[in-house]
């Protein structure tokens, strides 16, 4: 059976950076969640899941310029829909030893799958940090095309993904699973070494 770590948290935190050189690091083969949301989320609507089927369908201003609670609550759901399906393409990784990280991995879906606690972390940004760090992605405005509004729309998202880092920093509290907090003043490679540690790969 293989040997899976998972790190949660939410976007822009640092998951994908830390868990690329952990994988470098201690050769561990890699699967990234955010490589497959569009096949999850076609999959689940093709299935006739409730939250995949509006998402499949709606145009720009219709996800972005809604409140960002109700765009939170719906990240939630979409997540607890195609998890099976995260799941599925996960067991059929045949290499011995896999690190694996996505907001997909929400604390309390980690604990229904019985996850120990030394197999699971979550990284959740600051705001101050999320907002920065987006705002330097380049993809940001192909996300938001078609938006009547690009600066309501941005700052809604952000707000989502606040939301969401707030929820999955709860959900961590009673779970009783570690929750890093990413506020910019730590090198990348403090980080490395805190999660090897948590995960005993050295």
């Amino acid at each position: 059976m293989a040997n899976i770590y998972y790190i949660g948290g939410s976007p822009c935190s640092g998951k994908s950076t830390v868990t690329e050189i952990l994988a470098a690091k201690y050769h561990l083969f890699y699967f990234k969640v955010d490589d497959f949301i569009d096949k999850y989320l076609k999959m689940g609507a093709s299935k006739g899941y409730e939250i995949c089927k509006k998402q499949d369908s709606l145009r720009a201003d219709e996800i972005w310029m809604r409140e960002p609670a109700l765009q939170c609550q719906e990240e939630l759901l979409y997540y607890k829909e195609t998890f099976a399906f995260v799941l599925e393409d996960l067991m059929q990784i045949k290499e011995k030893d896999i690190i694996t990280e996505g907001a997909a991995y929400l604390p309390e879906l980690m604990r229904k799958l019985n996850i120990s606690n030394n197999r699971y972390i979550s990284i959740t940004p600051t705001r101050d940090f999320q907002i920065s760090h987006y705002k330097k992605r380049e993809w940001i405005s192909f996300v938001l095309e078609g938006c009547s509004d690009k600066e309501k729309a941005f700052s809604n998202w952000m707000e989502r993904d606040i939301l969401f880092a707030k929820e999955v920093q709860k959900q961590c509290i009673k779970e009783n699973y570690v929750s890093i907090i990413n506020d910019g003043s730590i090198e990348v490679d403090e980080y490395v070494h805190r999660i090897a540690a948590h995960f005993g790969l050295y």
